[in-house]
């Protein structure tokens, strides 16, 4: 019962919880087209687009990597981040931003080619204070939205107890933590081995951690991994 209540109380009317609007919905019509318009994204790294680019600068220079492909649904900034920071205290936010990654564009083509959706997994640590995982619980609100989804399985990949938290460390040390913060489950060979595996997380920063476990899978055997992201830390700005 209180799965079910959770699924369907984000839906009833309630004071819209960006412009305190009401009655709305969590997140009422004029907010969303304020704040919420899909933006045109680098397919290798999900940072938004200026007009005229079809990859950004960093991912152009690099070559492709680990991910064969990457979407955003917003950036990681106001009012996105509260909203975030909202479904890592309460997982009734995961059914209402579940519905707005329903409309990343190219996602539906994405799906299509998917073969098993992998939510990144929090450590034990903060799994036991929390109570919950919030990528796996947009996981699985993201299934309810969608006809024919593919099936999604935690504990594939894992994370170690004894990693060194992401934010904590600078950019040139994230891959390498990454690396040694995941692993895949030794008995998961048969079911990543040639398929296509859809990483799911709330918010991509550096990116270190989708392309260490990126790294991870396919020396597991899976043929391709791509990443999808409710919120993109946006590029840094220069003044």
């Amino acid at each position: 019962m209180k799965d079910l209540l959770r699924r369907w109380l984000p839906a009833w009317p309630a004071s819209c919880a960006i412009c305190a609007g009401w009655p709305a919905r969590p997140i009422c019509p004029a907010c969303l087209e304020r704040h919420g318009r899909p933006l045109p994204r680098c397919p290798g790294c999900a940072l938004a687009l200026a007009p005229g680019l079809e990859r950004c600068t960093r991912c152009a220079e690099a070559g492709p990597g680990p991910l064969q492909q990457c979407l955003a649904r917003v950036d990681y900034a106001h009012p996105w981040s509260a909203l975030v920071a909202r479904l890592k205290r309460d997982p009734a936010w995961a059914p209402p931003l579940a519905r707005l990654l329903v409309d990343v564009p190219g996602l539906p083509a994405l799906l299509q080619a998917t073969d098993l959706m992998l939510p990144i997994p929090l450590s034990p640590d903060k799994l036991r204070a929390r109570g919950y995982d919030q990528a796996w619980e947009l996981t699985k609100a993201l299934r309810r939205q969608l006809r024919d989804a593919p099936p999604a399985l935690p504990g594939l990949l894992q994370r170690r107890p004894q990693a060194a938290t992401q934010h904590e460390l600078a950019r040139a040390q994230r891959f390498d933590n990454a690396l040694q913060a995941y692993a895949v489950d030794p008995a998961a060979g048969p079911q990543l081995r040639g398929r296509h595996i859809l990483l799911v997380d709330d918010v991509m920063t550096t990116g270190a951690t989708l392309q260490s476990a990126a790294t991870l899978l396919l020396a597991a055997g899976a043929a391709q991994v791509s990443a999808l992201v409710f919120a993109r830390t946006p590029a840094p700005t220069l003044d």
